[in-house]
């Protein structure tokens, strides 16, 4: 366990950097070092399980930072993002951007740094990257289908209760798929989210709304 001093040299050196390429103001940085060290678990002996989403973080936590069970709840109760259980891993694996089975500062940043005031672009990026389930830059059928799975509710009486999640993702494929080449490529998705944006959360919800993101602003004021 690093010493108190090294954590606030480290801390130091990470807003120093990181004022350069966010859209945070040094406060703002510094209250989010703050609320990172109060988040954080140590790394982990014991494995964990977790569901199979193409994620490559590791199963066991081998540094510290905020696993994934921290940052659950910090999606669900500070951000008010309740989703399905695929997307939430598949957020802690964009969010561990070194794979490590935590998240560490600088990623935490980042990552909140699209959240509150990440650009249309940036936040279509980052959704993309969700939905992209096998990393192979593009959407399928099959992906489509797994988003979408969870989130209807089966109807009683219903013979085969995939047979509408088939139908939901084919036409969701259809609509998104510009080029008609039979799966979504991200410049399928751009295009289709920059004529309606409503569609940049499409398979799911992956993002904070504008008040959530807001209050949360506000705790970072001094």
């Amino acid at each position: 366990m690093p010493d108190e001093a090294n954590v606030k040299a480290y801390h130091a050196k990470v807003v120093e950097s990181l004022k350069k390429i966010t859209r945070f103001s040094r406060p703002e940085l510094e209250a989010l070092c703050k609320i990172y060290k109060k988040l954080t678990t140590a790394p982990s002996q014991k494995p964990r399980t977790t569901i199979l989403t193409k994620c490559t973080s590791p199963i066991i936590q081998t540094v510290e930072g905020i696993d994934r069970t921290i940052f659950r709840e910090l999606l669900h109760n500070t951000f008010d993002i309740i989703t399905e259980d695929t997307l939430i891993e598949r957020m802690f694996c964009c969010w561990d951007r070194e794979s490590e089975g935590a998240i560490r500062l600088e990623s935490w940043i980042i990552g909140l740094d699209i959240f509150l005031r990440g650009s249309l672009r940036d936040k279509m990026e980052f959704c993309f990257k969700i939905y992209d389930m096998n990393n192979d830059g593009y959407i399928t059928k099959d992906e489509i289908f797994q988003l979408f799975k969870n989130c209807l509710i089966k109807q009683p009486g219903e013979e085969d209760p995939d047979e509408g999640v088939k139908d939901l993702s084919e036409l969701a494929l259809k609509r998104l798929d510009v080029d008609h080449d039979g799966k979504i490529s991200f410049k399928d998705y751009e295009t289709m989210v920059n004529d309606e944006p409503l569609l940049l959360e499409v398979f799911g919800q992956c993002l904070p709304t504008e008040d959530n993101c807001n209050a949360f602003l506000i705790t970072l004021q001094p």
